[in-house]
């Protein structure tokens, strides 16, 4: 579960940072494009989660480089970002995500 976790918030990290950053839509990150990363940010703020998450977030999750988004699994900006950490854990669950070994 703890690499599910991590996967996770790095993910969430990923997509705020994109948001705050206002990429373009031809940028990708972790091979998620700024509309994969967007998908998936009603399904980890609060206060009105969307839940489950949306066909297009487990999409986009299921198509990025989970090894790229796990070289963020230390980065302490998740909260800071107005990420849950419970709403992030849970994200890969529901959308079938196995995260690698190593991560």
């Amino acid at each position: 579960m703890e690499g599910k976790w991590v996967v996770a918030l790095q993910l969430m990290v990923i997509m705020m940072m994109a948001s705050m950053l206002n990429v373009s839509k031809s940028m990708s990150l972790c091979n998620m494009s700024e509309d994969g990363l967007n998908a998936c940010k009603p399904s980890v703020t609060q206060p009105n989660p969307v839940d489950p998450p949306s066909p297009q977030c487990c999409q986009a999750i299921t198509g990025a480089d989970l090894n790229c988004l796990c070289s963020y699994k230390n980065s302490p900006e998740l909260p800071l970002l107005g990420i849950d950490p419970t709403l992030a854990t849970s994200l890969p669950v529901k959308c079938n995500l196995t995260p690698p070994a190593n991560c």
